[in-house]
């Protein structure tokens, strides 16, 4: 009866959206609440879930939402946006631009978050369709992909990372098979899948893109690559450090505190938009006022995009709280499988119903650990099974979902089209593939 309800509020939520126009910030509140009364939740308790689900997930992005926005729309009012894109058609070639965003997304994916990765890469895929009118999705999807492989199977991303401490695998195990797994996925889901996409009509957020500049008027090849890129490697260098710090210091240390603070997704976007602000505003001339009015432009521009996902983190708060995802683990915990392909359909299920990738394989893992300690399957193949299945169908209640139709401006319909089925190759992909690696290790 559970599964019924969430399926009638999905329905219920597209309808809202797409037939009845609601701002998807109201039809998530409303189905919310009312999803939470069909499953039985205290009405006392209905407000403080969909406030803490609010609260949760804008807790989370909003600094790296809208500092990411700040740095992206700096990095193309610069022109450092058209500068890389320049650059990598000149490396590539206009015809393989799709080979350089997966290269260029996957680079940037492993060490950033993909909320951060995302507003980061945006305007570069913005400047490149718009300077060399290319189709938007087949320039933007083979990025994404990348993106999302590494946040789904590979450290240092949270959940990877966690279902490795779970099931007491090896780091570096688990990244190197990850890797193997991530490759064949992206080429499938990205530049190949890519080239289906040609025919959507993506209009990005005009105030994400920026009218050519001439050459001229353009920052350094370096600086630009290196202010857009300096989360990514801020990052990299952090994770690097955390690795060679002494294994005896202890985590409350002032290195490893050091560490830590420099490494958070938050702390790293302030201080590359700081850096941002002085190599592509002071130092070219631009007047400190100037520099904030494009901030507060880029704050315009993702205003209706936070209230969106605010609104999903309340449907998924409701979801979670109402049990949903713990009642579809048990039910399918007792089918005869191979424990990976078991793996995959759990955290897929829980995926589809609950919307966050984090949540679906931490939920997993805690229901699969017997099943690694028993020693039926290796525990880094379980970790890589439950990260593919964890990306499977992203779809309404996912927050990447609405970024992902917000910036690219395209209707409910064709983000189904492109982004959901994306997703579901990756999944795919990145199950065949641990099947494949359960066969040769």
């Amino acid at each position: 009866m559970a599964l019924v309800i969430v399926g009638v509020a999905i329905l219920s939520l597209v309808a809202l959206v797409v037939w009845a126009k609601v701002h998807p910030f109201l039809a998530f509140v409303i189905v919310s609440a009312a999803a939470a009364c069909a499953l039985g939740m205290p009405p006392g308790d209905i407000a403080n879930a969909v406030r803490k689900g609010i609260g949760d997930i804008l807790g989370t992005l909003t600094i790296v939402i809208v500092t990411g926005a700040m740095l992206g729309k700096l990095v193309v009012e610069s022109g450092a946006a058209q500068r890389i894109a320049t650059t990598l058609v000149r490396a590539f070639g206009q015809h393989r631009m799709a080979w350089a965003m997966a290269i260029t997304g996957l680079i940037v994916g492993i060490p950033l978050f993909y909320g951060v990765g995302f507003v980061l890469l945006v305007p570069i895929i913005f400047a490149v369709i718009g300077q060399y009118r290319l189709p938007a999705l087949v320039v933007a999807m083979p990025a994404l992909a990348a993106m999302s492989v590494a946040h789904g199977l590979l450290p240092p991303h949270p959940a990877p990372t966690a279902l490795v401490a779970t099931f007491h695998a090896n780091l570096g195990l688990t990244l190197i098979y990850g890797l193997i797994v991530a490759v064949p996925a992206i080429i499938v889901a990205g530049p190949l899948f890519g080239r289906t996409l040609a025919g959507i009509n993506a209009r990005p957020l005009p105030g994400l893109a920026a009218e050519p500049k001439s050459e001229d008027e353009l920052p350094g090849t370096f600086i630009s690559i290196a202010t857009a890129l300096l989360p990514a490697m801020l990052l990299l260098l952090t994770t690097i450090g955390e690795f060679v710090a002494p294994a005896s210091a202890s985590p409350t240390g002032s290195t490893a505190g050091v560490l830590k603070f420099l490494s958070d997704p938050d702390a790293v976007l302030i201080f590359s938009l700081l850096f941002a602000t002085v190599s592509l505003g002071l130092l070219r001339g631009r007047s400190l006022p100037s520099v904030m009015h494009t901030f507060t432009g880029a704050i315009n521009d993702v205003a209706s995009i936070l209230l969106v996902i605010a609104g999903s983190g309340a449907f998924k708060e409701v979801l979670i709280k109402s049990g949903v995802n713990a009642q579809i683990a048990q039910a399918l915990q007792g089918l005869s499988i191979d424990p990976l392909l078991l793996a995959w359909i759990v955290t897929a299920a829980i995926r589809v119903c609950v919307g966050s990738a984090t949540v679906a394989g931490l939920t997993a893992a805690g229901i699969l650990a017997p099943v690694v300690t028993g020693g039926r399957v290796d525990a880094n193949l379980m970790v890589l099974a439950i990260g593919a299945g964890s990306l499977f169908c992203s779809h309404v209640n996912d927050s990447a979902f609405w970024m992902f139709k917000e910036y690219f401006n395209v209707s409910i319909a064709d983000t189904l089209k492109s982004w959901t089925v994306m997703e579901s190759i990756v999944s795919v992909i990145g199950l065949l593939g641990v099947l494949v690696l359960a066969r040769i290790i």
